[in-house]
């Protein structure tokens, strides 16, 4: 029997970018609260599906294979999947919600609704959403030649005191939504019922390698707020109060504000300098965004971080390799 989760859920791009956004912008730029609107939202949506994962390790040891945050290509659209679960007998495509409050799947304008501390709000109706994944899914098999697979969907709540309701000829909600602790019986209940194998063992492993092969990650960068390289404070940022820029003194970092030393804080200096600017530097770059003099100081940090390079001396490119770990 084989559980194994073949592609591992990451922090997403776009929580990293928000941090470092609101690390390296001015207090009173015009595009915080935007960014820290969406933050607050990727973080919670993270969260949630970090949740989901603690019951996905409590699945049946049946053959199973898990790929987390996932994007792929249909002709010319993408479409992202929370969690795939493969097996040799069917595939289950989970869209993850973590919503706090009383919901309401309304079939009839196909939208879900929240109220809670008396406030009602309107969002994206998931079963439409994981259903759409699901066609999609569907179709990205028979582009790549895999046979045909059963493909089931959940919408899961995260958040175990959220209250769920629908009407009851809402057959879909009352099928495809659960709470999270409610997942691994809903799976036990189709391993019982899908028991003739469709993928062989040739073809789940290739399956298997075609969905990290085609996995495609969101490009997501400060374009995306309409926020120019010249809005970025630069110098080595504090890791406990985040105050910029931290001075070198006597081969350490210190900062001004809280005293904090630090040997390695340009490491996470150097990753929002990846995040933000570009995947690539030169020791000069480099120089300016560290906002240290010393050409010799640089290519010693530089050397330490192993980077990926091309080229020689002055001429010298680093490559972004994440994540970057601190000596």
């Amino acid at each position: 029997m084989i559980f194994l989760i073949v592609k591992e859920r990451t922090v997403p791009v776009k929580i990293k970018l928000g941090k470092a956004l609101l690390r390296r912008l001015p207090k009173n730029h015009p595009k915080r609260a935007t960014i820290e609107q969406d933050l607050a939202k990727g973080q919670a949506g993270y969260k949630g599906e970090e949740a989901l994962d603690f019951y996905l390790k409590r699945l049946p040891q049946k053959n199973f294979y898990i790929f987390q945050d996932l994007r792929l290509q249909h002709t010319y659209s993408y479409f992202q999947i929370d969690t795939l679960i493969l097996s040799p007998c069917f595939a289950v495509i989970l869209e993850v919600k973590n919503i706090s409050g009383t919901l309401y799947f309304d079939p009839y304008f196909q939208q879900l609704i929240r109220t809670m501390n008396d406030k009602v709000e309107g969002f994206q109706d998931p079963l439409t959403q994981v259903r759409r994944q699901s066609e999609l899914f569907k179709k990205w098999i028979t582009e790549h030649n895999i046979p045909d697979i059963p493909i089931k969907n959940f919408v899961v709540i995260s958040h175990p005191s959220t209250i769920i309701t629908t009407p009851p000829e809402n057959s879909q909600a009352l099928q495809t939504v659960c709470h999270a602790f409610q997942l691994v019986s809903k799976i036990e209940a189709l391993t019982n019922h899908f028991i003739k194998e469709k993928l062989s063992e040739k073809n789940l492993k290739k399956l298997n390698r075609l969905l990290i092969k085609k996995h495609n990650p969101l490009q997501y960068n400060i374009q995306h707020y309409n926020i120019s390289q010249n809005e970025i404070l630069k110098g080595v940022h504090c890791p406990e109060c985040s105050f910029i820029p931290m001075a070198r003194v006597q081969g350490a970092w210190v900062c001004a504000n809280c005293n904090t030393r630090a040997k390695d804080a340009h490491v996470e200096t150097i990753d929002d300098y990846f995040l933000l600017i570009r995947p690539t530097v030169t020791n000069k770059q480099l120089r300016q965004f560290l906002q240290i003099s010393s050409p010799d100081l640089c290519n010693r940090i530089l050397r330490a971080l192993n980077l990926p390079c091309t080229g020689k001396g002055k001429g010298r490119i680093y490559f972004q390799s994440e994540p970057l770990e601190k000596n």
